[in-house]
């Protein structure tokens, strides 16, 4: 792919904002459009912090998610999707818009999503659609926990604006009570197509699903984490998490067949992130960015089907958009995949990027509240590359906890596995890493620096480079300029 396709791939031109101007050229393009009949539903429902393989119909044997499992039988399930971030906020806002949270200013963990940047509801809701969004935080008005002074900010300045761009915001709990869907339906005007989001908060810590825990002692622990009592325990507390999500599941899309929209309603599942486990959430390797996509649309995609391309959250709004009949704006650096959907021939994307940045409202004590990183997939190999190299690794959401205590306490007694002491309590990180994720999907032997991978580590940090120049990022870019010579 040469430079010039590559800037339109990334759908950058001379500024990187949508200004109001250009918001207005978004919608001069496509007059408002009369609900058709043979316009989906949309209901796009995302779990918080859930990785792959952790699901049933993914192959994990530790859980029993029949109705996710059902979803995935009447539907496709992805293999190879990758979150733009490790966290929340600049998750969703890439979920949201089809952008990368570096284009659009979303790296800092409780930023609101700037007004001039148009998210996909916003196009749907022109293109006919009621539009909705409810349950846990969508994060993209400023995030639980801040501080008073940045709420008085927000308040000031008018920073929050996702009351102005859907129909309809509904309450908190909104996931776990599917009464409340009925309530949202009932407000859908007669004639016209839906979208909704719901957001639920499981798996996200703290683990409170008790009830719904498996014996920790029964568990298959996988190699890319210790098998000691108090990762089993913890373990078993995110697998509780996610079998009550997939109950809860299980009753929202009851409602969709008790109110007779199951079949004209394209159902997507979908991790935020990856899961606050070690090297999970917060980190740019597998269980921090890879996560679960589940798509039901009932006589579009074949039932039963797996889709193993590559898969960036940016490609979900376009998706979204073209399902519905809907052009997405050039600013969208995001592709659609509904050609896959459809089981049609198409492009597909050859790399997918992430970022990390700051967590939360804390101040830099560590790389769990703040890191700098980016990270570049490819068909085989995963290249990180991590700005604050000389930072070890601290975990996100867990650093006080029971279970990482324990497993310090293990390294510093010298009792902790080797290969372990070395990824969780090494003095300090690579400044790159390569994985072969075929060869070693557990991300155990890197590669960077290696003779006999040196061609794809200089392709990967290549690819890497261009984007981070097109998409005017901060960090330092990871090929440097040559040393001038020296003058004698």
């Amino acid at each position: 792919m040469n430079v010039a396709d590559r800037r339109r791939f990334l759908g950058l031109a001379s500024a990187t904002l949508l200004s109001p101007t250009a918001f207005g050229r978004v919608f001069a393009r496509q007059a408002p459009v009369e609900s058709r009949r043979d316009k989906p539903n949309i209901l796009f429902i995302l779990s918080d912090d859930h990785s792959v393989p952790h699901l049933g119909c993914y192959g994990d044997p530790n859980l029993k998610t029949p109705n996710l499992d059902k979803l995935a039988a009447e539907g496709m399930r992805f293999d190879r999707v990758y979150t733009t971030a490790p966290q929340c906020v600049p998750s969703r806002a890439s979920l949201m818009t089809g952008r990368s949270a570096v284009d659009i200013r979303m790296t800092r963990f409780s930023a609101p999503l700037p007004r001039n940047i148009v998210a996909f509801p916003e196009l749907l809701r022109h293109g006919g659609y009621y539009t909705g969004l409810c349950g846990r935080t969508y994060h993209l008005d400023g995030s639980g926990g801040m501080p008073d002074v940045s709420q008085k900010v927000f308040d000031k300045h008018k920073l929050r604006t996702f009351s102005d761009r859907v129909d309809w915001i509904g309450p908190g709990d909104f996931a776990n009570n599917p009464a409340n869907l009925k309530a949202f339906l009932k407000q859908v005007p007669s004639g016209r197509p839906f979208f909704l989001q719901v957001g639920y908060s499981d798996p996200h810590r703290t683990y409170t699903a008790r009830q719904y825990e498996p014996n920790p002692e029964s568990l298959k622990i996988p190699p890319n984490i210790p098998d000691v009592p108090s990762v089993r325990k913890d373990l078993a507390g995110y697998y509780g998490e996610i079998q009550r999500l997939d109950e809860q599941v299980g009753k929202l899309l009851g409602v969709l067949g008790e109110y007779g929209l199951a079949n004209n309603t394209l159902v997507a599942f979908m991790g935020d992130n990856g899961a606050a486990l070690l090297r999970g959430k917060g980190t740019l390797y597998e269980w921090g960015l890879k996560v679960p996509l589940i798509i039901r649309w009932p006589g579009h995609i074949k039932p039963g089907t797996a889709g193993g391309v590559l898969i960036s959250g940016e490609d979900l709004a376009p998706t979204f958009l073209e399902a519905a009949g809907v052009e997405a704006p050039g600013e969208m650096t995001g592709k659609s995949f509904l050609s896959v959907l459809l089981g049609q021939s198409g492009k597909h994307r050859e790399y997918a990027f992430a970022e990390r940045g700051a967590h939360g409202s804390g101040l830099p004590t560590g790389t769990g509240p703040f890191d700098l990183g980016r990270c570049v997939i490819a068909s085989r190999y995963k290249l990180i590359y991590n700005a604050l190299w000389q930072l070890p690794y601290s975990p996100v959401d867990f650093a006080g906890g029971e279970m990482w205590k324990d497993l310090r306490a293990r390294h510093e007694a010298g009792t902790l596995d080797a290969k372990f002491s070395r990824m969780f309590f090494a003095e300090h990180r690579p400044m790159f890493e390569l994985y072969d994720l075929q060869a070693d999907p557990y991300e155990f032997n890197n590669l960077a620096g290696k003779a006999e991978a040196a061609g794809i580590e200089k392709q990967l940090k290549e690819v890497l480079q261009e984007w981070m120049i097109l998409s005017q990022d901060y960090l330092p870019l990871p090929i440097p300029s040559p040393p001038k010579a020296s003058k004698r």
